[in-house]
């Protein structure tokens, strides 16, 4: 019953279970309706997106140097005690059931999500097989 870390609006795999939507702002131009039949969330959960001033660190991000200002800003805004709440309770379920967490950007590896993984890994949360 592990968590999965996705790109939202890609297609679901059989055991992915609740789609949680870890971004600052929900799909433009889809209407709510279509949110979870389109691939995108069930849950739109903002509090584990980087803030606007964070999230422009990352777009604006063109050298590796620039990708680590990012990661350390993001990174302290999760150490505030809502944001380690909620990576600690999304750790303890991915014991208990399925679940996948995601954001929109093509590359992972120039996402907050990889640094989401890094820190649900790093509290005890079990992943799917990549």
């Amino acid at each position: 019953m592990p968590i999965r870390i996705v790109r939202l609006g890609r297609a679901r795999t059989v055991d992915e279970g609740l789609r949680i939507g870890t971004v600052r702002r929900p799909p433009r131009g889809v209407p709510k309706s279509r949110f979870a039949a389109d691939d995108w969330y069930d849950v739109w959960y903002p509090n584990l997106a980087p803030s606007l001033p964070t999230m422009k660190l990352a777009q604006a991000a063109q050298s590796d140097a620039q990708w680590q200002v990012f990661v350390r800003a993001y990174r302290r805004e999760m150490a505030a005690p809502d944001a380690a709440h909620s990576i600690a309770l999304l750790a303890a379920l991915s014991a208990r059931t399925d679940f996948a967490l995601g954001c929109y950007c093509a590359d992972e590896a120039r996402c907050h999500r990889s640094i989401l993984r890094e820190l649900l890994r790093d509290a005890g949360a079990v992943f799917a097989p990549d």
